[in-house]
């Protein structure tokens, strides 16, 4: 007789995987499409930054640490975290956002700029995802 609870935990965790888990799930992209909005022109642009990648708008420099999407059957969201930092030539970086935004949400969690404005519209998986198991 099997007492362990950490073995029923195991157990449970390994059904949920199993029977719950093989539906649409969501995803880690690789690649965030951005809007910027030049206040000063009021110009919008609409461009890609790839995950772990640095990208330049006007004057900021965007790193895109992760991005992440729901599934299809939930209400769709696109999350991705970011660091920001305004990189003028001759002066040192320095860091203007750090954190999380939401597709959903653009003025939740956003960038406070005098000049420029940035939101994320989508996560995408540009590159195939990598098979597992034997080929």
């Amino acid at each position: 007789m099997f007492r362990s609870s950490s073995f029923i935990a195991g157990v449970t965790v390994l059904l949920t995987v199993l029977f719950v888990g093989t539906g649409a799930m969501g995803f880690a992209g690789d690649t965030v499409l951005l809007q910027g909005m030049d206040k000063v022109t009021a110009r919008v642009w609409s461009f890609e930054a790839p995950v772990d990648r640095s990208v330049r708008f006007g004057t900021l420099q965007i790193i895109i640490r992760k991005c992440d999407r729901t599934p299809p059957e939930e209400p769709p969201e696109s999350t991705a975290f970011l660091e920001i930092y305004e990189a003028k030539p001759g002066e040192d970086r320095r860091s203007l956002f750090y954190g999380w935004m939401f597709a959903s949400s653009p003025g939740l969690n956003g960038l406070e700029h005098p000049v420029y404005d940035v939101w994320v519209l989508d996560c995408k998986l540009k590159s195939p995802p990598k098979s597992v198991g034997a080929g």
